[in-house]
């Protein structure tokens, strides 16, 4: 995959070096390109002028645009949407692009029209590492109730592999390929019927071109096809419904929760990352959420270590879990960043990655070196030096990565207005009632929240409580860590200069400078990994462990804080992991218990893929589109580990229960 190059024509036109063919309409005036994108695109499919667009009054609307190319029909639709008071509270806008551009072609294609501003540089800010597969950005714009949100989902590669992976039904499309004589392939009848596989009958369609092979197409793959006037100098452009003569085969995923509406109530067990991450989502779906917890107050458990790392997991092959972290790293800055305060709750710090044993090498595609330096990449000798190792330590510097205090990530996201957390609550067991609705009962017996699904969010101890209910499929096993932290101010001037400025991983996590439980700036490193251990209690012999980690990681730095170190304090939580390593998420058996929903098996990475993981669950409740590749949304939803046959279960703790 190579980038676009794109040329600036005397007129202010940009054109593609590649293709040879122009972006857009010719002309930087304000004629061009931003009216091909009223008339043609949101004009063919009805969403221009704003007073009389289709998509007022719906609760939400789905475009797919088939080459995004310098983005102007997004942003043009962004702001629709946005000045539009009775624009659906969500819109998921999904593109294909096979060649991105730079973030300064994109601003410079915005640049003539004003209006466009905000909106292309806040898209400009995220237009980085793109690599091929997913890449989901939200935005959010205030609305006259809850706040609305803007999800683009970027496509990247070829649109002929990657359009056949979508899943969710689309209520608009915009086709904006090159000219089919340059890029065939963008308007072939395959692609366009997979193209019609996404659509609903009614779905519009809008396109510069009239080619004749393109209408046929389109008339062959089920769409209703018309001439409409163009935008001068073309006299025509496309607009096109789909009403197919058969009955559609294609079957795409469906929601699993009812319509939307605002008196949906959820549950869920658990105040830690995974809980609140869940509430959150739901919450600004317009769920009203109850979260329950046995402690009195959020992040009791594994979720309130002092301070922990979002980072990138690398791997030569870029597996799975790679591309997942990356995901997971976006979803976690972004949410940070709308509701924390950085440098005191969170900061974009970038991470060094001292590569113990040579482990963790890059990608060596032409992919990577091309997109790849934005997520990780050797360090410089100056990052080296800064962390007190050799010139020659093998080692990668991830930008993008950042500390964060989880505490208060699970706060802010508690704190939404729709979302009601109670405390001091030890859930015995849950139980689906005749009327579809879940009971949560306590140790007792006592019912203490009801609602119309559940989400269990209690790590290691979601395994007991639905073993309760006859679910023994999900092989949760215990992930003891302890780390160890004390506070900058009792080290000595040159043992604060023999740590580094940034923080450290690679054997264990070295964190220094942040702020602690009482606000003063600490240093916290970890952590160990003792498995099928549940003891919260910190051990002597686990600060022991931790420093010898610190030798491996940081021999300088080690040697600066040998003095504090028996003096140091200890924090011990216990996670949970699953054999793949990849959390479960969502439905653990859909059919037998419709409405039980888990997030969990987040093992070390929960700071990492607890946002994302919780969209993915509201994704999969909604029918939403996935926000990552098809295939890593699949591989974390826990109906992979669902029960095959399950014996019925009845009573107090069973499935069904009479209210």
């Amino acid at each position: 995959m190579a980038a676009a190059e794109v040329e600036w024509l005397p007129d202010g036109t940009p054109r593609s070096t590649r293709y040879g063919d122009i972006y857009r309409s010719r002309g930087a005036d304000g004629e061009g390109g931003l009216a091909q994108a009223h008339h043609v695109f949101l004009g063919g499919c009805g969403l221009w002028p704003p007073e009389g667009a289709v998509w007022r009054g719906q609760p939400r609307w789905h475009v797919l645009e088939n080459g995004f190319g310098l983005g102007l029909n997004f942003l043009a639709t962004w702001a629709a949407w946005q000045a539009d008071p009775q624009a659906p509270a969500a819109l998921f806008y999904t593109a294909t692009e096979a060649h991105p551009a730079t973030a300064d072609d994109l601003r410079r294609s915005a640049a003539p029209y004003p209006d466009l501003a905000p909106p292309a540089e806040a898209l400009a800010q995220r237009w980085t590492g793109l690599l091929p597969g997913v890449h989901r950005w939200t935005w959010t714009a205030p609305g006259p109730g809850e706040a609305r949100r803007l999800h683009l989902t970027l496509c990247v590669g070829d649109a002929t592999q990657g359009l056949p992976t979508l899943d969710t039904p689309v209520d608009s499309v915009f086709l904006d390929g090159f000219d089919p004589a340059v890029n065939p392939g963008m308007w072939s009848p395959p692609l366009l019927r997979a193209i019609a596989r996404l659509c609903r009958p009614g779905t519009r369609l809008g396109t510069w071109t009239v080619a004749r092979a393109v209408r046929d197409a389109l008339t062959d793959a089920g769409f209703r096809v018309e001439k409409a006037p163009g935008l001068p100098p073309k006299r025509h452009c496309l607009r096109a419904v789909y009403a197919p003569g058969w009955s559609p085969r294609a079957t795409l995923r469906q929601p699993l929760a009812g319509p939307h509406g605002d008196g949906r109530r959820a549950v869920v067990v658990g105040a830690g990352l995974a809980g609140s991450a869940v509430a959150w989502s739901l919450a600004t779906r317009g769920w009203h959420v109850t979260v329950l917890d046995g402690a009195d107050t959020p992040a009791a458990g594994a979720s309130g270590l002092p301070v922990g790392l979002v980072a990138p997991h690398v791997s030569p092959d870029d597996a799975p879990l790679s591309r997942l972290t990356r995901a997971g790293l976006v979803g976690t800055r972004e949410r940070a960043q709308a509701l924390l305060t950085a440098g005191v709750d969170w900061k974009p710090s970038g991470v060094y990655e001292h590569r113990v044993e040579d482990k963790h090498r890059l990608p060596e595609t032409p992919e990577w070196r091309l997109h790849g330096a934005a997520w990780s990449h050797p360090p410089d000798a100056e990052q080296t030096a800064c962390a007190g190792l050799p010139p020659d330590t093998p080692a990668l510097w991830h930008p993008r990565a950042a500390w964060l205090r989880p505490a208060r990530l699970v706060a802010a996201q508690l704190a939404h207005p729709a979302v009601r957390f109670v405390g001091g609550v030890t859930v015995g067991a849950l139980a689906r009632q005749e009327t579809g609705r879940w009971t949560v009962h306590t140790a007792d017996g006592g019912v203490c929240a009801e609602g119309d699904i559940v989400v269990v969010c209690a790590g290691f101890d979601t395994r007991a409580l639905l073993a309760r209910l006859g679910v023994t499929t999900l092989p949760l096993h215990a992930l003891r860590g302890q780390v160890t932290w004390g506070p900058m101010a009792a080290l000595d001037a040159d043992a604060r200069s023999a740590l580094p400025p940034f923080p450290v991983n690679g054997h264990g996590s070295l964190i220094t400078g942040v702020p602690g439980p009482t606000g003063g700036p600490i240093w916290c490193m970890g952590s160990t990994f003792v498995r099928g251990s549940t003891d919260r209690a910190p051990h002597p012999d686990e600060h022991v462990a931790n420093h010898d980690k610190l030798r491996r990681l940081l021999p300088k730095a080690a040697a600066a804080l040998a003095p504090v170190w028996p003096q140091a304090h200890g924090w011990a939580g216990v996670r949970c992991t699953l054999p793949d390593r990849f959390p479960a998420v969502g439905a653990l058996d859909p059919e037998r218990l419709p409405g039980l929903h888990v997030l969990t098996g987040l093992g070390a990475r929960g700071l990492t893929l607890s946002v994302l993981c919780g969209e993915v669950l509201a994704a999969s409740l909604h029918g939403e589109p996935w926000p990552v590749e098809a295939r890593l949304a699949r591989a974390l939803l826990a109906s992979r580990f669902a029960q095959r046959k399950a014996a019925p279960v009845d009573g107090a703790d069973g499935a069904r229960q009479s209210p």
